[in-house]
């Protein structure tokens, strides 16, 4: 079995280029993806059940393996929420899956979303970690969109083993992530 084409890049040309770019030796002090988390709520599931047998499913056909289903912590009642109620679904991929995951997320499916200007590059939580959402599932090519009776978003996030979200920009950058370029800084009036 042969190694995923991003794995192969990021280990013959990534590391390479973090190295000169953070000048740094050690290869275990470079950035590194460590896990991909898929998750999708699904609030419509307290009403109609149907949402979340779709929900797994979309994660199921997305991602190649079987979604965990999420329950609800807290009983809300505005919400008609009880506590254990499900709520979402997630999964988390690592390995092989992972780095098959991101090259269709970049290749194929970030440019078939519509009016698509680029990721924001300031998504990351401080440690290192991006944060990612996408408003419907329908642009993953190997969903049937007459299949699902409704659109329903996801929130993914890359996990890294980065000390700086500098760094893991930069890595993510180097697998080909479409961030956006910067606006300059709009100068005051005087």
């Amino acid at each position: 079995m042969s190694l995923p084409r991003l794995q192969e890049k990021y280990n013959n040309e990534i590391l390479a280029s973090l190295k000169a770019k953070l000048k740094r030796d050690n290869v275990m002090s470079l950035p590194k993806l460590e896990k991909i988390v898929v998750n999708m709520g699904v609030g419509g599931s307290i009403t109609e059940k149907k949402y979340m047998e779709e929900a797994v499913d979309v994660l199921t056909q997305v991602t190649g393996q079987k979604p965990v289903v999420t329950k609800a912590r807290k009983s809300i009642a505005n919400f008609k929420l009880r506590e254990g109620m499900n709520i979402g679904c997630m999964v988390t991929l690592r390995g092989s899956r992972m780095y098959e995951f991101l090259d269709r997320l970049i290749s194929i499916v970030l440019p078939r979303v519509r009016d698509f200007q680029g990721l924001n590059p300031k998504s990351f939580d401080g440690r290192g970690n991006y944060n990612l959402g996408l408003t419907e599932f329908l642009v993953f090519p190997e969903l049937n969109p007459d299949k699902y009776s409704t659109s329903q978003g996801m929130n993914i996030t890359f996990v890294t083993r980065g000390t700086s979200d500098d760094e893991s920009r930069e890595m993510l950058r180097e697998y080909g992530m479409p961030f956006r370029a910067d606006a300059p800084p709009k100068r005051k009036k005087v």
